[in-house]
């Protein structure tokens, strides 16, 4: 990172954000006016899809007994049409109703970190639990349903929040754009030359398994090494979730998936949106403007590789992916950017 530090010397960081906080690192400082835009969208963005907050669009969902309709700000589009795209392609193993399940193993907004003794009996669509296909009506930016949904967008939420950010630099810099933004292992990068990436070790923080490199687009790693909390009833709790039988994947260690795209050219026919982010303009018959959303769309993928064959997921975008299996073999796609260390 010392030649990033050299190339983008300035880093503006938002350390709340998302729960695990969020650098840009730029070649040129970010005024005071971007500086307060971006850190207002940022609680804007998690006052209407974080679970966490008491105060969220979500939460008043999860609230809701018999349900009700509920009308989101229209940045969201997007989102939820990579939610309607994924829930699909991994036939429900990816599906913001995943909320549910989080709760029963200890990951919900009180952050017990512990299992509910009837989880078992409850977990995933095969349990009755809501799912997003059957139980959310979406009409355009509105939300529909009957009874108490827990909605947790933690599967691409984290990259669409990326990629919004980075429509806001693209504007205020034009074509001398030149940043990367870092959001816990979720990253955008606008660079003329290529970046090194180390690949984290998912059984040892501390040391790589491989090095990425990446000059423009988005590169999303997940893993379950930073946020799993013990083991209960035979699992290894962690976030990484298949949302039909509702628990934990073991069987993947960690995945990472790289996006191509030119973020200024896609970026320069979008129309501003009330808060001041930009949202691309969908064309007919696109199910999701991959080009607009890289980093949505590869944190997404990113989570899904973890309970969907890649095969499955091919015909949602061009992408190139790596996964490091439970027993340490590695699968990468031909075109992944990036080189891997001796096993061990």
């Amino acid at each position: 990172m010392v030649e990033l530090s050299r190339r983008m010397p300035y880093i503006t960081a938002f350390p709340r954000a998302l729960g695990t906080g969020l650098l840009i690192h730029t070649a040129r400082p970010l005024d005071d006016e971007l500086h307060v835009r971006i850190g207002d969208f940022i609680d804007e963005y998690e006052s209407v899809i974080s679970r966490f907050r008491n105060d969220s669009l979500v939460a008043a969902m999860a609230k809701a007994e018999h349900g009700g309709a509920f009308a989101f700000p229209d940045w969201t589009l997007p989102l939820f049409m990579l939610c309607d795209v994924l829930a699909a392609a991994s036939a429900g193993a990816i599906d913001p109703c995943i909320g549910e399940d989080m709760i029963r193993l200890g990951y919900g907004a009180d952050l017990t970190f512990t299992m509910q003794p009837d989880a078992a009996n409850h977990l995933g669509a095969i349990h009755g639990r809501p799912t997003w296909e059957h139980d959310v009506a979406r009409d355009g930016t509105t939300l529909r349903t009957t009874q108490s949904v827990q909605l947790d967008f933690g599967a691409c939420g984290k990259g669409y929040l990326v990629d919004l950010l980075g429509m806001m630099l693209c504007e205020q810099s034009g074509s001398a754009a030149e940043f990367l933004i870092d959001a816990g292992g979720d990253m955008l990068i606008n660079s003329r030359d290529s970046i090194d990436i180390a690949l984290e070790d998912p059984t040892d923080t501390n040391n790589a398994v491989g090095i990425a490199h990446i000059s423009s687009g988005a590169f999303c790693a997940s893993a379950p090494s930073r946020r799993h909390w013990g083991e209960a009833h035979g699992l290894r709790l962690h976030h990484l979730l298949n949302a039909i039988d509702g628990q934990p994947v073991n069987n993947v260690a960690a995945t990472w998936v790289y996006v191509n795209a030119n973020l200024l050219s896609a970026n320069s026919s979008n129309a501003d949106s009330p808060s001041g982010t930009r949202v691309s303009t969908l064309p007919p018959n696109v199910a999701f403007p991959s080009i607009s959303y890289p980093t949505a769309l590869a944190d997404g993928l990113a989570t899904a590789l973890f309970a969907t064959e890649p095969q499955r997921l091919a015909s949602l975008a061009d992408f190139s992916c790596a996964q490091l299996l439970a027993d340490r073999r590695m699968v990468a796609s031909r075109n992944f950017p990036g080189t891997f260390f001796t096993a061990k």
